[in-house]
């Protein structure tokens, strides 16, 4: 099955991630069932999600459900079967030289696949990406040779990536698709109306090599659910406190700007971000992020989840996309995660060093050299 436009994460709801308020066990396993029942018809996973607990409250909240009425999407890299956990940086990439050689991927790939279907109890991905991979993942044929795997065994139906989980990224992706075009067929990727860089950059490339996208932090980390005020405080520990102080303040100022857009459509602003997104060159499917926000004041996370689904038939035209983007433009706000040049050498997961390749890419399409 294909994915569709509006999709629902094991993220949501707190339990996995540390931002809002942790649902219980049984509330997180409604809201999964509610989602279904509401209209959602892709469920994203990944194996990761406390240890595999996420995997196990989605197969349990669909269980029964035919499974030819929804589409499965998984994530695995990770490795919390061997690997050790190293505090907020989190189990280390199956492909880190310290677990295992080359040799070792394809079947590190179906094992992690295997177990992650078993807890889903399902016995196929309709998608599977490969999580937050590191230099290796994105270049190896080993790696992808194992990922093709999966695919001729049955395991997954389509593959692709999920870069992250800071931002960046940009030509190592590009790269990679046009590496192995013939095996991507989806990427997911953090875009929204008040971060259009730097993932916007790649888009056309997507969509060049027919490589369909998938966003997500849609909501930008709840601003667009329209119920936090500017004087909004977390609770210690979430994880949005890493944000920059008054992010929420001049969040709410810029949606505010684009909010006659919203209203001429008749869009709340959850979806009008959502339907901005689906605008995009090969964006095809967005994942909001679905929270019980703290506080008495804050809407019951069951009702944001009814409200969303299912998206007005809209498309903003290329002007308006085009005025959104200038209002949320956040181009060089943050630190990008991949290669840069900034590195000699390759000292974390996430960040190495720039290759001639790679900025041949960027001249190529145009999205400059300077990384």
């Amino acid at each position: 099955m294909e994915l569709t436009q509006e999709a629902y994460g094991t993220w949501s709801g707190g339990r996995f991630m540390h931002y809002g308020e942790m649902l219980t066990e049984e509330r997180f396993i409604d809201s999964l069932r509610l989602a279904y029942e509401s209209g959602f018809r892709t469920f994203v996973t990944a194996d990761v999600y406390g240890n595999g607990r996420a995997d196990e409250m989605l197969g349990k909240a669909l269980d029964g459900v035919d499974r030819s009425t929804y589409c499965l999407v998984g994530m695995i890299g990770h490795d919390f079967y061997e690997g050790q956990r190293k505090g907020n940086t989190g189990y280390p990439r199956f492909t880190d030289p310290e677990l295992r050689k080359a040799d070792g991927y394809a079947s590190y790939l179906k094992m992690a696949c295997e177990k992650s279907l078993e807890r889903c109890k399902s016995s196929h991905f309709d998608l599977v990406m490969l999580h937050n991979p590191d230099e290796i993942g994105y270049t190896s044929d080993a790696v992808w040779d194992g990922m093709r795997s999966l695919k001729e065994e049955g395991l997954s139906t389509m593959l692709g990536t999920a870069p992250g989980p800071a931002n960046g990224f940009t030509l190592d992706t590009i790269h990679n698709i046009e590496t192995y075009k013939e095996l991507i067929d989806w990427t997911m990727v953090i875009l929204n109306p008040l971060e259009p860089w730097p993932a916007g950059l790649a888009l056309n490339a997507y969509d060049k090599h027919g490589v369909k996208v998938l966003t997500r932090v849609v909501d930008y980390g709840g601003v667009f659910t329209d119920e936090f005020k500017d004087d909004h405080e977390f609770k210690p520990g979430d994880h949005r406190t890493h944000r920059p102080t008054g992010w929420v303040k001049h969040g709410i100022e810029k949606m505010e700007k684009m909010r006659p857009i919203a209203e001429k459509y008749g869009l709340t602003m959850l979806q009008f971000a959502s339907i901005w997104n689906l605008s995009q060159p090969a964006v095809k499917s967005v994942v909001p992020t679905f929270l019980q926000e703290t506080g008495d004041d804050k809407r019951p996370i069951e009702d944001k989840i009814r409200e969303f689904v299912p998206l007005p038939d809209v498309r903003l035209t290329p002007a308006e996309v085009d005025q959104v983007r200038a209002i949320g433009d956040n181009t060089g706000c943050m630190m990008l995660k991949g290669a840069s040049k900034r590195h000699s050498v390759s000292e974390r997961a996430d960040e190495w060093p720039m290759r001639e390749e790679l900025l041949e890419i960027g001249a190529r399409y145009g999205i400059g050299e300077d990384w």
